[in-house]
């Protein structure tokens, strides 16, 4: 169970194919009103182990910026979009910030029971 209140703002991390697969699945979730904002850093290179061996690829981030409250759904809609059979999203909690920056976050953002 998460200590974050649902209308605390977070950062959801995300690994993708690419920039256009970044950007699409960025597009989607600010046009839903799930995210305020998503930033996008390609060229970033990965190792990991995928089906028991050691792989080596390059990837996009998307760093989405959103409430606690609608991480869930932000997830399945992630998964929905994804390339990957088992995408990385996962959410981080922000401990501080810009107020006027952080309230632009709620206000860009439906609450959980809409949609």
């Amino acid at each position: 169970m998460s200590d974050i209140a649902s209308d605390d703002p977070v950062f959801v991390y995300v690994t993708t194919d690419g920039s256009d697969e970044a950007f699409a699945i960025a597009e989607a979730l600010v046009t839903d009103q799930l995210a305020a904002c998503a930033n996008i850093i390609p060229g970033m290179a990965s190792v990991y182990r995928w089906q028991g061996e050691v792989q080596h690829g390059e990837e996009a981030v998307l760093i989405v910026k959103t409430r606690q409250s609608l991480v869930p759904r932000i997830t399945w809609r992630i998964q929905d979009l994804h390339s990957y059979d088992c995408p990385c999203v996962v959410a981080l909690p922000i401990a501080g910030g810009n107020p006027e920056f952080l309230s632009w976050i709620s206000e860009q953002t439906q609450p959980t029971g809409l949609a």
